[in-house]
């Protein structure tokens, strides 16, 4: 299997990449509008609430908090994950400026 090469592209392709894979499973997108949904959240009621095992759930909320999205405290023998608002906030914004920058073209080129 070959290297992803992500050396040759910039910091913003690769954070831009990283943000496009995290939503890219259901799982992880359902995790997050629960959490918006009810702001903070213990593991276990994500089980109940998403109706997958605590293993999948656990690695969903293990790429999401690598990447920054979602916090976490511990409380007794549970974590308690929240968004991280600030760095929610940054990823809106490194998007957004992505996913807006064809509305700057005047003209239909093809």
């Amino acid at each position: 299997m070959g290297l992803a090469k992500t050396e040759m592209f910039t910091d913003q392709q690769n954070e831009i990449a990283l943000f496009a894979k995290v939503f890219g499973h259901p799982a992880r997108v359902t995790i997050l509008q629960h959490l918006f949904k009810i702001d903070s959240c213990v593991c276990g009621d994500l089980v109940n609430e998403i109706g997958l095992a605590q293993p999948t759930i656990s690695q969903h909320l293990k790429e999401l908090k690598h990447l920054g999205l979602i916090k976490g405290s511990v409380e007794g023998t549970s974590v308690c994950y929240c968004i991280h608002k600030e760095n929610w906030t940054a990823m809106k914004t490194v998007m957004t400026e992505f996913l807006n920058q064809d509305l700057s073209q005047k003209t239909d080129c093809c």
